[in-house]
């Protein structure tokens, strides 16, 4: 009997007009997209009529005037997805949160109220803050180094789930007639001190639906893919073709394994940037149109940042990237090993190279029709290259609303996406068990618990 092909799991990364770096200048654009809650209301829903796995924002603490214009002025994800969560019933709510510049305490509260919020839905895309003038903004002179972030953000993550488990499930009581209003046995302190906390809990907030929200990690860095295969149930990664998403795709969930955790329990979705046209020439010529409205003076602005800051105004931009040390960055390591390695293996120009970077910021790019980019969907998680994509639209909504319109139906006619909603919460969307509570299994298992 023939396996049943594999189901994909698709999110998409709202980000204000589009992701190109340009979106906001086409005709088509809401120029106002990053600051419209009508706006995100309608991407919402039609994300969730697409039966799309979530939603997925992106969040920095730092801006300069070259950010990207979705970022220079954008709502905060949690007040964003909290009223998303009121429009929309099943898709999953994504929130980028940094474990350097937060309190664990803090992020557990504002995730398992999110949770509760929106009946199950929540998620937390863990992140150690890549820009180095953040520290600025939190009365600091220096952004910690890279592997320090990492070493804090591993802690971070316990405290937070340990925070999560503060409530049992059946703790808060609520019996009117006795007065009785929780099961204080069934109440738990932390009481945890580590390297970098200092947390006594309990957590002000019932256990959340999920148990706990779905823990996301975008670093592709060898200390972010560690961190990752110990912590994560999403990885969001860049990788721009399908030998090295294999080669990630292997590394990682062979990582998942040598922790003691299922490769199951872990969904590895690539970024995606897909430009549709009815043939290929129409989606190539809507590729260019943003393309050429890229000043050159942005495009290279973004390409230094990627480099290093190295400043490449002096060289032709028809000519190659210039051969010289350009030194390693503490900021996006495994973006800063991407950009050098795509420019010497395709030979590109510096004009090619900050074009693709600006686009996409080295996620994959895809330009071709509704037909082609299934099959390319469908030939990477078959191939054992990803567990489905994070959809990074050039162009918002037009670019969401073709994606689910012409491809989600492809997908569903061959069996690799669902044509309804199995569950209510974002885990049952992904596979993924509802954790139990640490303190309940101890019980279980006979071994004495204190609160």
């Amino acid at each position: 009997m023939a396996q049943a092909p594999k189901h994909l799991k698709i999110g998409v990364f709202l980000a204000g007009t589009g992701h190109h770096v340009a979106s906001w200048r086409h005709p088509h654009a809401q120029t106002d997209g990053s600051m419209n809650l009508a706006y995100f209301q309608q991407l919402a829903q039609t994300a969730e009529r697409g039966k799309l796995d979530m939603l997925f924002l992106a969040d920095s603490l730092s801006i300069s005037p070259d950010s990207h214009p979705n970022v220079l002025a954008r709502f905060e994800p949690f007040t964003l997805l909290s009223a998303l969560s009121a429009v929309t019933s099943k898709i999953g709510l994504a929130a980028t949160a940094s474990t350097t510049y937060s309190e664990p305490f803090h992020i557990a509260r504002q995730f398992a109220s999110l949770d509760h919020i929106s009946n199950g839905r929540a998620a937390w895309n863990v992140v150690t803050s890549s820009i180095e003038s953040t520290a600025l903004n939190f009365s600091g002179e220096k952004h910690p180094e890279h592997s320090l972030r990492y070493q804090r953000a591993e802690e971070f993550v316990e405290v937070v789930k340990g925070l999560w488990d503060s409530w049992e499930d059946d703790a808060l009581i609520r019996e009117q007639e006795s007065g009785v209003f929780f099961d204080p046995a069934k109440l738990h302190e932390l009481q945890h001190r580590g390297e970098f906390f200092s947390v006594r809990g309990p957590l002000n907030v019932a256990r959340p639906p999920q148990g706990h929200p779905v823990i996301i990690q975008a670093g592709s860095s060898e200390p972010g893919q560690h961190l990752a295969a110990r912590t994560a149930e999403v990885i969001f990664t860049a990788q721009n073709n399908l030998p090295d998403a294999q080669a990630f795709y292997q590394s990682v969930k062979a990582k998942v394994v040598s922790y003691g955790r299922s490769p199951d329990e872990v969904s590895i979705m690539p970024g995606i940037f897909p430009v549709l046209g009815d043939t290929e020439e129409a989606a190539q010529a809507k590729f260019q149109q943003l393309q050429e409205l890229i000043l050159p003076s942005v495009g290279l602005k973004i390409l230094s940042s990627y480099l290093g800051g190295f400043d490449l105004t002096p060289y032709p931009l028809d000519g190659p990237l210039p051969d010289i040390d350009i030194p390693e960055t503490n900021s996006v390591k495994s973006r800063f090993e991407l950009v050098l390695n795509l420019a010497r293996r395709e030979k590109l120009t510096i004009r090619q190279l900050y074009q693709y970077i600006a686009g996409s910021r080295g996620h994959h790019i895809f330009v071709g029709t509704p037909q082609q980019l299934a099959d390319k969907m469908e030939e990477w998680v078959q191939q054992g290259g990803c567990d489905g994509f994070n959809l990074m639209p050039p162009l918002l909504p037009e670019g969401l609303d073709v994606f689910v319109d012409e491809v989600v139906p492809l997908l569903q006619q061959r069996g690799l996406f669902r044509t309804e909603y199995e569950g209510n919460t974002l885990r049952e969307h992904l596979g993924l068990k509802r954790p139990a509570n640490r303190y309940t299994n101890r019980q279980a298992n006979g071994t004495h618990v204190s609160s």
